[in-house]
């Protein structure tokens, strides 16, 4: 695949097949996308977690693939560790804060490729009504019409690392690490 049309392909699900000339909107599948969190626990384990609703949009202009885009908020109320005590102590004002900051959001501001299949997505990245830079490096799985759709359809899987206590949330640190891994798995579709 060629660099310039993988500059587009990587931006947060940003694809289409090659034929789409004009910018094109996509949807996430949220059937098959998760947004997931890892983060050290006292040096003996690595757990998870993931959010389960989140929105946003997304635009692939295939002539001018640095001028695409991606603008996603989660919804930090649907934290999910599969441990009901967990979630609600993550969402308290020790960790998430969700009475004040309901939400988290990520608007990409450039692409960069690094290789056939591979590269770089740099946004802004707000948590806890605190802005930083979060660098997504990214793989794209596959980029082709949806078998069963019959709709231009793109694949891919995404990893960054943030530190919380950038954003304001401390609790534990470094008991319970500062680094916390995101890695996202999509397939998204065209409108």
């Amino acid at each position: 695949m060629k660099k310039t049309l993988f500059a587009a392909a990587i931006a947060f699900g940003l694809t289409t097949s090659v034929a789409q000339a004009e910018p094109v909107k996509y949807t996430f599948d949220k059937a098959h996308t998760s947004i997931e969190f890892h983060i050290n626990h006292l040096g003996f384990s690595n757990f998870q977690g993931e959010f389960q609703d989140f929105d946003g949009t997304l635009v692939f202009d295939e002539a001018a693939p640095t001028k695409s885009s991606v603008d996603v908020t989660i919804d930090v109320n649907s934290v999910d560790t599969d441990v009901a005590k967990l979630d609600e102590h993550l969402k308290s004002a020790d960790f998430f804060n969700v009475t004040k900051f309901p939400s988290m959001s990520f608007k990409s501001k450039s692409i960069t490729v690094t290789g056939d299949k591979t590269g770089k997505i740099v946004g802004d990245f707000t948590l806890m009504g605190v802005t930083k830079e979060l660098t997504l490096d990214v793989t794209l799985n596959k980029s082709a019409q949806h078998p069963m759709m019959k709709i231009p359809a793109v694949g891919f899987s995404a990893t960054g690392v943030i530190k919380r206590s950038e954003f304001g949330m401390s609790t534990f640190v470094p008991a319970v690490a500062d680094d916390v891994f995101i890695r996202i798995e999509t397939e998204a579709q065209a409108k």
